[in-house]
């Protein structure tokens, strides 16, 4: 059984995705960008700004779908410069606490808007 999810408190996919889709018991977390809750682009927003709203995002998914960060399987971050990375890896510390699931960093030249990262994840549930 596959089932897709959107989830309500975030603004709608603007292409042919939805948020995440869950088959058997694994969660697949589209990519998010660091999109505003009321789905404004706030791209001149610094590193630190996005890094927690595109965190915000992924939790805000995990949390519509029923499950939650402890869940956490894999998380891919996407960097425009890998040079963010020790300060995305703080801020991902702080949000996520002892959550620690496996992650991988993927330098990019560029990302959709002009944001500096988005991230997509796999979770249980």
């Amino acid at each position: 059984m596959i089932e897709r999810i959107n989830v309500a408190n975030l603004p709608t996919p603007k292409g042919h995705y939805v948020h995440a889709v869950r088959h058997n018991q694994t969660l697949y977390i589209s990519g998010q960008l660091p999109v505003a809750d009321d789905g404004s682009h706030e791209t001149g927003a610094s590193f630190e700004d996005q890094s927690r709203q595109v965190l915000r995002n992924m939790l805000a998914v995990l949390e519509g779908a029923g499950s939650g960060p402890e869940m956490l399987l894999k998380v891919t971050v996407y960097l425009v410069n890998v040079d963010h990375w020790p300060t995305f890896d703080a801020i991902f510390a702080e949000m996520l606490g002892e959550v620690r699931p496996a992650r991988a960093v993927v330098p990019v030249p560029a990302l959709h808007y002009g944001y500096l990262l988005e991230v997509e994840a796999i979770a249980a549930g």
